[in-house]
């Protein structure tokens, strides 16, 4: 890299309000089953039917217990709300794009400026829809289930799948397996699993995001943290998933607003701006939060500016982006679903890439005509690797049922019960 070390319209109907059982949209938790409004015009769609969901497993009955089998048969099926997997899609979609951009960053300020904007938002809104989706997390046993298979499960296997082909396509036979050490994407995993676990905390005391964010600070001049677990991603980029927690449906709905939509594009345009003109005197090793400011050689209290002006950067472009978010339902909305997949898949091939030498071998690659290509088939990957049948292909590995591992509790035997009779 250069440096060292997403028309707007008529105003349209409010969110629906969120299920009591809602959980992280992307990675083993149930997600709020939402009907589409089939009375805006904006928000009509046609029902999909019922089923399970990839992202998120069907919820195992209510705390009252029960219903009976003739009153579950005339129950209305309930829907995924478009609006978050839209949103989760596009998210994805520019985090694989980011990614493609990279190797190009060394040769053109426009790609540099571009991968700072965009490295901006698009983590802090897919965490921050993370936390919005985990309100309801406790330390129920079934939800702890699913936190295991959904999230430690897949990192687990997806560590360990990334080490050897970091030994295989790298040619370093040496490379460690190592859990304690989350190599390239795998720290999301740890990431949310570690903040899952302190949602309970987060609901109890009485100022949650500035907390969040003084720990985020306290971090960013902490060098003795270390690599473990990537802590310090952990912890810097805690704050969005914590804001999340307690967002509210007219909050989204809020920057839905027209006048919000226009004044949108003059800041995006304006962010642009501001990167091209940081690119040469900034590293964008900032945006990754993985280091402390005296790792960057910078003193403590640039890490303080940073930490504070990063994240109020990235919330305002992340309404922005929230702002443009289709709330009818796409021709990508059904991979909205699919957005761990390919999170997790894409990595191959954006590590294989740069291990392979193409962005090297292939000079037009950093010419405009190259960059858009490489913008496009990033993003052409990326969608397909959310696509049902590839969700079918490795859902062993991303949603493990694993029955045999866990007891088999009062409640769900009651449940099993009534549904046999």
């Amino acid at each position: 890299m250069t440096n060292p070390v997403p028309p707007h319209g008529r105003h349209r109907a409010p969110l629906p309000p969120v299920q009591p059982s809602v959980s992280e949209p992307a990675a083993g938790m149930p997600a709020p089953r939402v009907p589409y409004s089939s009375v805006s015009t904006a928000a009509a769609t046609s029902p999909r039917p019922a089923g399970r969901h990839t992202a998120y497993p069907p919820q195992s009955g209510q705390s009252g217990g029960p219903a009976p089998a003739s009153a579950a048969a005339a129950k209305p099926a309930k829907q995924r709300d478009a609006f978050f997997d839209n949103a989760k899609y596009l998210a994805i979609v520019l985090v694989a794009m980011a990614h493609a951009w990279e190797p190009l960053t060394d040769h053109s300020r426009t790609a540099e400026a571009l991968y700072m904007t965009v490295y901006t938002f698009h983590m802090p809104a897919f965490i921050l829809i993370s936390g919005y989706f985990s309100r309801s997390f406790d330390m129920r046993p079934d939800r702890l289930k699913r936190l295991v298979t959904g999230v430690a499960v897949p990192y687990v296997l997806f560590e360990v799948a990334y080490t050897f082909f970091k030994r295989w396509a790298d040619d370093d036979p040496t490379q460690p397996i190592s859990l304690l050490d989350p190599w390239y994407l795998t720290w999301f995993l740890i990431a949310l699993f570690v903040w899952r676990l302190t949602t309970p905390l987060w609901k109890i005391v009485r100022w949650p995001v500035p907390l969040a964010l003084a720990v985020a600070v306290l971090a960013v001049v902490s060098p003795d943290i270390g690599d473990d677990l990537d802590l310090q991603r952990v912890l810097q980029f805690m704050p969005f998933f914590v804001l999340g927690l307690f967002i509210k449906p007219e909050h989204f709905q809020l920057v839905r607003r027209r006048e919000v939509r226009l004044l949108s594009l003059p800041i995006f345009a304006c962010a642009v701006v501001l990167a091209y003109w940081a690119a040469p005197r900034m590293t964008s090793v900032w945006f990754y939060r993985r280091d402390s400011a005296q790792e960057l050689g910078v003193p403590w209290w640039v890490g303080v500016v940073m930490t504070l002006a990063l994240f109020g950067c990235s919330v305002l472009l992340t309404a922005c982006f929230f702002a443009w978010v289709p709330r009818r339902r796409m021709w990508f909305t059904v991979l909205g679903a699919g957005t761990l997949y390919g999170y997790l898949l894409h990595g191959f091939l954006a590590k294989g890439s740069r291990f392979w030498g193409w962005f090297e071998e292939y000079e037009w690659l950093h010419q405009p005509v190259g960059q858009v290509v490489v913008t496009v088939v990033a993003g052409a990957v990326v969608t397909v690797l959310c696509t049902p049948p590839v969700q079918r292909a490795f859902r062993f590995a991303m949603e493990p049922k694993m029955e045999w591992a866990f007891r088999r509790d009062a409640a769900a035997l009651a449940r099993e019960r009534a549904a046999s009779r």
